[in-house]
């Protein structure tokens, strides 16, 4: 099955019947038609630009494209606060951590490679991110992450015995810690969604905008973007 049969035969059902193997409601699509979908992207110091800014700007135009409103924030786990990413960029206006409020979260990386710099592995030795992650897991919210954002994740012990995915360099670290490395751009576990290095985020965004908003809100997007979603998209039946 190639990539295109692939996203059109796991979105046919929506995201609940792509996961489950059960049919959606009408009553259940029409709640979920009204009702925002909620994005949450975490913000440290050191994340990478372009890691945050993609997953950000997709999930944001997708309201574009369907009639389901699309709430989209930056959130920090060390409250409201100004981040400085890796490359200098200010982001103002950081809404406190607020997991429950979210349906689904984004753990975008950066840093990695630079083990006495502001990024992951300086929020790994802090513990505050990972630990808030660890805490944020529930029913009904999706946790993802794209490249070293991964390793966040790993640190909260939520990729071991899992089907995931990081930065290629990145790989051999998260197959020691637990992971269960797959050969795709992004891998979707169900309620657990990681993708590759840096541009993949863009992939995250579109995948998950396919799964929960529909194919026409993915391919709207991409026309807008004047990007084609790129890349293996690995999915399970797991149901959690």
């Amino acid at each position: 099955m190639n990539r295109r049969q692939l996203l059109r035969a796991t979105t046919a059902l929506g995201a609940t019947g792509a996961l489950t193997g059960t049919a959606v409601s009408a009553d259940a699509s029409a709640a979920d038609a009204t009702r925002p979908l909620r994005v949450h992207v975490a913000m440290f110091d050191g994340v990478e630009e372009l890691d945050f800014a993609a997953p950000y700007e997709v999930f944001s135009a997708a309201g574009f494209f369907t009639p389901r409103p699309v709430e989209v924030r930056y959130v920090s786990a060390t409250g409201a606060r100004t981040v400085t990413a890796a490359y200098g960029t200010t982001v103002r206006g950081i809404r406190p951590w607020a997991p429950d409020e979210a349906d689904l979260l984004v753990v975008p990386g950066g840093g990695y490679a630079r083990r006495d710099s502001p990024g992951v592995w300086a929020e790994i030795d802090r513990g505050t991110l990972p630990d808030a992650l660890a805490a944020a897991v529930r029913l009904g919210l999706t946790v993802s992450a794209l490249c070293t954002g991964v390793m966040l994740l790993s640190a909260a012990g939520l990729t071991r015995g899992r089907p995931c995915t990081t930065h290629h360099k990145a790989r051999p670290d998260l197959e020691q810690q637990g992971g269960i490395l797959k050969n795709a751009r992004v891998v979707d576990d169900g309620d657990l969604v990681t993708a590759g290095g840096v541009t993949s985020g863009i992939e995250l965004a579109l995948w998950l905008v396919r799964r929960e908003l529909g194919p026409d809100a993915a391919n709207g997007l991409e026309t807008m973007l004047e990007y084609e979603a790129r890349g293996t998209v690995w999915t399970s039946s797991r149901i959690d």
